[in-house]
C-alpha cells in the first residue's frame, strides 16, 4: 500500500527504492517530522509522521516524529518505485566553475534539486554523480574521494540559473553560512505580464507558509508572515501579441521561498508561466494531476515559470576570495522576449 506521495508504507515491501537524507547545518535542531515535512513538500504532518514509523531506516536507534536532528545525520526513507516525470538530461546541466570546495552549475528549468515524493534519480544532485561518479576529484582525479554536491541554497524546479554547491562538508557549512549571514549577492531575471510605471521599485511584505488552495505555496501575511523584502528594477517593457509585458532585474534582500514569485504578483506583476501565482491558483493542482487544459497554457504563455538566477556572488568557503558568476538567459525565455 503507498500514498499519493509515491513513498511506500510497506516496510518489507520489495518494489522500495531507498530515498538518503542528510541533514544540512542550517536545520540543526529541528523536530525529525518538521525536517522532512520541509523535504517532502507534498506530505502532510500526519503522513510524515507515518512514515518515520514505518519507513525510516537508521542504523543505531529507531528514530522518532520529535527526534532532534542534527547536521550530517544520515538516514534512509523507503518509497515505491515507479515511473518519474521526465526532466533534463545530465549532459544539460552546466558546469560554470568547480574547485575542490565549490561547484558552480547552470540549472536548467525543469530539474528538480533534491530528492522529493515525485523525483528520486532524477534530480540534480543524483544526475550530478551520474555524470562525474564516485570518486570524482576536479584536481586529483585518481584520489579516491566520496563526490558530493551539496547545494547551499534552493532554486524551485522550474527556475533555471547559477546554483551553488558544497564539495565537503567544511565547504557546505561554511556556505550555508554565508547565505543565512547574508554575505550572498543574487540577482535574478524574471518575465512579467504587465509593465511598472516606475524604472525601480521595492516590496516589503511579509511572507507566510500555506495558502486555502495549496499547501505549499506561500502567502502574504502581515500578521503571520516573516520580514521579505525584494528590490525590482525595470530593464525592458516590449510587447506581444497585443499584451505588455517586462524585463525585470530581481534583488532579493531577504531569502524566503518563493519570495521574488509572491512579491511580484503581490506588485500587480506575477511571472509569465508561473502555475501556482499567477493567472488561476487552481492551475498548479490540476497541472501536478496531468490535467491542466490547453485555454490555461495560452493564459500561462511558457510552458514555465520566467525565473532565472542570473547573477551570484559570495566569499570562497576556504580561500575567502570574492567570487562573481554570471549567466544569460535560457533560450525559452529570450526567444519570448525577441518575440521568437
Amino acid at each position: 500500500m503507498s500514498n499519493d506521495d509515491g513513498i511506500s508504507i510497506h516496510p518489507a515491501d520489495s518494489s522500495a527504492d531507498l530515498l538518503t537524507f542528510t541533514v544540512e547545518p542550517n536545520y540543526a535542531g529541528w523536530r525529525l517530522d518538521k525536517y522532512l515535512c520541509e523535504k517532502i513538500k507534498r506530505a502532510s504532518r500526519t503522513r510524515v509522521q507515518e512514515i518515520i514509523e514505518n519507513d525510516v531506516i537508521y542504523a543505531e536507534r529507531k528514530l522518532k516524529p520529535s527526534t532532534p536532528v542534527w547536521p550530517g545525520l544520515t538516514f534512509q526513507v523507503r518509497r515505491r518505485v515507479r515511473d518519474e516525470p521526465t526532466v533534463p538530461d545530465a549532459d544539460q546541466i552546466e558546469i560554470v566553475f568547480q574547485d575542490d570546495d565549490v561547484l558552480v552549475v547552470n540549472k536548467p528549468a525543469g530539474l528538480p534539486i533534491h530528492p522529493t515524493a515525485r523525483y528520486h534519480h532524477n534530480t540534480l544532485v543524483e544526475q550530478l554523480k551520474k555524470r562525474f561518479g564516485e570518486g570524482f576529484s576536479p584536481t586529483a582525479p585518481a584520489a579516491k574521494t566520496d563526490f558530493r554536491a551539496d547545494p547551499a541554497h534552493r532554486l524551485d524546479r522550474e527556475t533555471s540559473g547559477l546554483l551553488v554547491c558544497g564539495k565537503t562538508l567544511q565547504a557546505c557549512q561554511r556556505l550555508m553560512k554565508s547565505f543565512m549571514d547574508g554575505s550572498v549577492d543574487k540577482q535574478y531575471v524574471a518575465i512579467v505580464e504587465g509593465q511598472p510605471t516606475r524604472d525601480a521599485f521595492e516590496v516589503d511584505a511579509p511572507i507566510a507558509e500555506g495558502t486555502e488552495v495549496i499547501r505549499i505555496a506561500v502567502r502574504i501575511d502581515a500578521k503571520d508572515g516573516r520580514d521579505a523584502r525584494t528590490r525590482f528594477v525595470v530593464e525592458k517593457k516590449f510587447e506581444r501579441d497585443g499584451a505588455r509585458f517586462a524585463v525585470l532585474r530581481c534583488f532579493p534582500i531577504t531569502g524566503r521561498q518563493h519570495q521574488i514569485r509572491i512579491h511580484a504578483q503581490h506588485a500587480g506583476f506575477p511571472l509569465v508561466g508561473d502555475k501556482m501565482y499567477g493567472p488561476d491558483p487552481g492551475y498548479f493542482d490540476r497541472f501536478s494531476k496531468h490535467q491542466l487544459e490547453e485555454e490555461a497554457w495560452v493564459k500561462l504563455r511558457l510552458k514555465r515559470q520566467a525565473l532565472h538566477a542570473a547573477v551570484i556572488e559570495f566569499p570562497h568557503p576556504v580561500t575567502r576570495a570574492a567570487m562573481k558568476f554570471e549567466c544569460p538567459l535560457p533560450k525559452d525565455m529570450s526567444d519570448f522576449v525577441a518575440g521568437a
